[in-house]
């Protein structure tokens, strides 16, 4: 794509970042293992950009079973210790253990007949709510209910799940449309999230 097309600014010039902004991010996903594997991805951004995880989310899914939750689950502590050698990932004994740990919180829900899917869009009524901005500095960086997300997930027993990473997820996986609205991607979303 040639770089005359209108883009939200955070992506820059980077091609792995424009790709993700104009295929990934702002479209619905309703599958609840492609939703629990973002989330856990998302949780590994804190303190940090999400290019940094996005270059390495290929090794994310490798060094923890797809995101599997049954497979996760079963991590030992030696599985977490040989994870901190693991240079494809970002080495950071908490960040490690809370996939392991929200592996188990995710199966605790599913056992108790919660669909994690159903569980996750709730927070928004079941639809994307479409936001109308023109410039990023309207955008906010939480919102009612990325913190009512953040609130039942950690008390689900989910970690790095703040408001703030929960209201990057919820733009990333389509819950909000968050594109500006001159973005090329914008209508596409908003089709999307009609359907």
């Amino acid at each position: 794509m040639s770089n005359s097309v209108q883009r939200c600014p955070w992506c820059g010039q980077d091609q792995a970042y424009q790709h993700y902004h104009d295929t990934v991010w702002g479209r619905p996903v309703y599958d609840s293992k492609e939703l629990f594997a973002k989330l856990c991805l998302d949780g590994q951004q804190a303190g940090l950009s999400w290019l940094t995880i996005l270059r390495k989310q290929a090794n994310y899914y490798q060094a923890f079973a797809q995101f599997e939750p049954q497979q996760l689950a079963l991590f030992s502590e030696q599985d977490c210790e040989a994870l901190m050698a693991n240079p494809g990932i970002i080495r950071n004994r908490l960040k490690i253990k809370s996939i392991v740990n929200n592996a188990k919180a995710y199966l605790q829900l599913e056992s108790q007949g919660v669909a994690f899917n159903d569980y996750l869009w709730s927070f928004v009524g079941g639809k994307t709510i479409v936001n109308d901005f023109q410039r990023s500095e309207q955008i906010p960086s939480e919102s009612a209910q990325s913190r009512a997300m953040s609130k039942a997930l950690k008390k689900a027993g989910f970690s790095f799940v703040g408001p703030t990473i929960c209201y990057a997820f919820m733009q990333a996986v389509g819950m909000v449309n968050d594109h500006l609205s001159d973005c090329h991607v914008y209508q596409q979303c908003l089709e999307l999230a009609r359907k």
